[in-house]
């Protein structure tokens, strides 16, 4: 076996492995809608045995309520209204109920967390004695006929124990759709007259991107430009940013489909190729990494190079600079990181190589000869030379110096040497034909991870660890340094803007701006790990976002600026979700371990610092009024707080108790009295809080409630027009239905 095929190998098991998780999810729900089931006969219980004596004492078995007998041979009857509540439905879906089934119902010994869970009692299905001479589904069948007779000469007398049946929903009041194969109904509202004659047309407003906050410096090498236009180009995510760096604009390049990794700027400096990473789209098909060359001044593609031709992502890219930029050189990120040239106005491959099977960090043109090639990463430098449509390479030689770890950036000197950043922090001086060493300049303590040349022959490196920007002489003697504050992290990339002002990427996912003599501040700022949560205030212009970084930021979306972050205190904790409250003076912050804070917006201190359980929270939910405070938790939990002093004083008001998965998203109702929550086996439920944190069973008495918001992904009002719905159409049929009635729509 190849060794190649061990990471699609791996792929193929994780993938097999989240289907496994996912069905066990399923199964778990599917157990608790039959543990549901089962207390709702738990209830009907006393019912059922008063109507029981009632139908001894009249000589005749009424038919307008449900009822199970007590270790008796009797037949029963039951009536349509109350189908849903039948023997047959309790059971689950694997255990058949044959006319010969005997079934007797007896109550479960209550278990030790039972305290914890509200005691709830359950009843299991035990076959033991039959009742005889009929069953359900036989006497169900001799109803119809039994009813006619009785007519006229069997009176119903309901009496005040005997409360009428619910009214049950028909099929035409309610949808039902599948997600991962388990059956969602949902409950059409009152005022949609006519469901299936709803156009699905789609809304005509559509949504542009205004602002991109922050940049991808973290991973990422040797991506951040200046253009001739005054607009630094780099990216973030699956989108391209060209900021202009005085009228502080954003444009947007966004036809990539997945995260973009590597950047090339034409010589002409108006083009621009970019690559992309291996992904997936909306349905779960796999999509191929490709190159995109576009123009900056149009943000028109002008050719797609290398679809299906590339592995995994596309690590390193460079144009060709001798002959205007004709070639385009990718190397991608399979494990023999193919080095492939084409001709990218044709999108013809001339040449591929492999390349090497350890991790290659940039590439690029010789400056005065297309058919040189040079590539770097761990430990190597490769000479390749382009000839008659092969390509050879040459191992450059570290001879009597110390071979470093990883050779992490190079640049072709005015006189056409090759100089080489390391993880020793040495500066290489490599000859132009002989592949060797010709000198080794101390430059950085740590990893010397950039290298910019100037038009004067100056050159800029960029440390790790000692966070420095030094200016270099041409030939190698220091000039002038300063050094980076530490909350930005290490020099990353460097950019020249007029010889004496640089733009500085870091590892902390920022963009500075600044010179030796002034300093640098921070231009563009990003969370550094991935961001879990986002609010925004209700009245000013501002919003909150946290993530596994440990950072907690407030942004002014007019200025796109940062107004001010701070850090969580515990170093395992990581914040994944917020609110703010109605009143706009503070927020409360959901943590990883179960721990929450509510922060003072003007002082920026923590005025309440509470646990719920010993799991991540999913979702913080202030009710309209702000009075309540509903936290979402994974351990299938929603704790509701009664919210005094404008948001400063918290105190436990209930617990909601129910769901069988972890808690995804809740939304209250206008009035401030009801909840409706979704959970990570896609089960809707609603709740009536002001009676002390009921679970609502009649999910149709709930359809023509009215929301404070809707930020729910299940539910009538966010179903969408196809059946492959889950996450992607809802706002489609949310637009119809709110227009339809002249609302407002999202």
């Amino acid at each position: 076996m190849k060794y190649t095929e061990f990471p699609d190998r791996l792929s193929l098991m994780e993938v097999r492995l989240q289907a496994q998780e996912d069905e066990i999810t399923l199964l778990k729900s599917s157990l608790a809608d039959a543990l549901r089931k089962l207390r709702l006969h738990d209830q009907q219980i006393p019912l059922l045995k008063q109507q029981l004596i009632a139908g001894k004492r009249n000589g005749l078995f009424q038919c307008t309520e449900p009822w199970i007998p007590n270790h008796e041979t009797v037949p029963l009857g039951l009536t349509r209204a109350v189908q849903s509540l039948s023997l047959e439905d309790a059971l689950p879906e694997s255990i058949p109920f044959a006319d010969e089934t005997p079934i007797k119902l007896c109550r479960e010994e209550e278990v030790a967390d039972e305290v914890e869970r509200g005691k709830d009692q359950t009843w299991s299905s035990i076959l033991e004695d039959t009742i005889q001479p009929t069953t359900i589904r036989t006497l169900q069948k001799q109803q119809s006929k039994g009813s006619e007779d009785s007519q006229g000469s069997c009176p119903q007398t309901p009496t005040s124990s005997s409360p009428a049946p619910p009214k049950e929903p028909t099929s035409s009041q309610s949808i039902k759709m599948f997600i991962r194969g388990r059956p969602i109904t949902m409950y059409i509202p009152s005022n949609i007259l006519n469901y299936e004659e709803l156009r699905m047309d789609l809304p005509s407003q559509k949504l542009d991107l205004d602002w991109v906050y922050g940049y991808r410096g973290r991973d990422c090498r040797a991506n951040l430009y200046l253009l001739p236009s005054g607009e630094a180009v780099y990216f973030i995510a699956c989108v391209v940013v060209l900021y202009h760096i005085n009228n502080q604009t954003q444009r947007h390049y966004q036809k990539h489909t997945d995260c973009v990794r590597c950047l090339a700027i034409h010589p002409d400096k108006v083009r621009v190729a970019s690559g992309q990473t291996a992904g997936v789209d909306k349905d779960g098909k796999p999509l191929q990494p490709f190159v995109h060359i576009w123009d900056s001044k149009t943000l028109v593609t002008l050719q797609q190079v290398g679809l299906g031709t590339f592995e995994r992502g596309v690590g390193a890219l460079a144009f060709s600079s001798s002959d205007a930029g004709t070639f385009l050189c990718v190397i991608d990120d399979s494990n023999e990181h193919m080095l492939s040239v084409w001709d990218w106005n044709k999108n013809i491959k001339h040449v591929e190589v492999k390349s090497t099977n350890e991790a290659v960090l940039a590439v690029d043109f010789s400056p005065t000869d297309t058919n040189n090639i040079i590539s770097c990463g761990k430990s190597h430098v490769y000479f390749w030379t382009m000839s008659a449509g092969t390509l050879t390479k040459k191992q450059g030689i570290f001879g009597k110096y110390k071979k470093p770890k990883f050779v992490l950036c190079f640049v072709f000197s005015l006189t056409g040497d090759v100089l080489t950043g390391d993880s020793e922090g040495n500066i290489l001086t490599w000859g132009k034909s002989t592949f060797q060493i010709m000198k080794q300049t101390r430059a950085h303590e740590g990893s010397v991870f950039t290298l910019c040349i100037l038009q004067g022959g100056a050159i800029l490196s960029g440390g790790g660890k000692d966070r420095k920007v030094i200016r270099w002489s041409a030939d190698l003697a220091p000039e002038r340094e300063c050094e980076i504050p530490e909350k930005f992290g290490a020099v990353r990339t460097i950019a020249d803007v007029d010889g004496e002002e640089l733009l500085v990427g870091t590892t902390r996912n920022a963009i500075l701006r600044g010179s030796f003599s002034d300093g640098f501040v921070a231009i563009v700022q990003g969370h550094v790990d991935e961001m879990w949560g986002l609010a925004t205030h209700p009245t000013q212009n501002i919003f909150l976002t946290c993530g596994n970084d440990r950072q907690v930021c407030v942004w002014n979306a007019e200025d796109h600026k940062l107004d001010w972050c701070t850090t969580l205190e515990v170093r395992e904790e990581s914040g994944l979700c917020a609110d703010f409250s109605p009143n706009g003076g503070v927020v409360s912050v959901g943590l990883s371990t179960g721990r929450w804070v509510v922060l003072d917006l003007q002082t920026k201190e923590v005025v309440t610092d509470l646990t719920d359980g010993n799991e991540q929270l999913s979702v913080m939910r202030y009710s309209p009024d702000g009075s309540f405070l509903a936290v979402g938790s994974h351990d299938n939990f929603i704790y509701i707080y009664n919210v005094t002093e404008g948001g400063r004083r918290y105190t436990r008001f209930g617990k909601c108790t129910g769901h069988s998965s972890f808690i995804t998203h809740l939304d209250w109702s206008k009035d401030g009295k009801y909840i409706m929550s979704n959970s990570g086996d896609y089960e809707i439920l609603y709740w009536d809080v002001a009676s002390g944190c009921k679970l609502l069973r009649n999910r149709f008495e709930s359809k023509d409630r009215e929301w404070a918001s809707y930020t729910c992904v299940l539910g009538f009002h966010v179903m969408g027009e196809r059946k492959s719905f889950f996450f992607y159409d809802f706002r489609y049929k949310w637009f119809l239905l709110r227009k339809q009635h002249n609302e407002p729509y999202l």
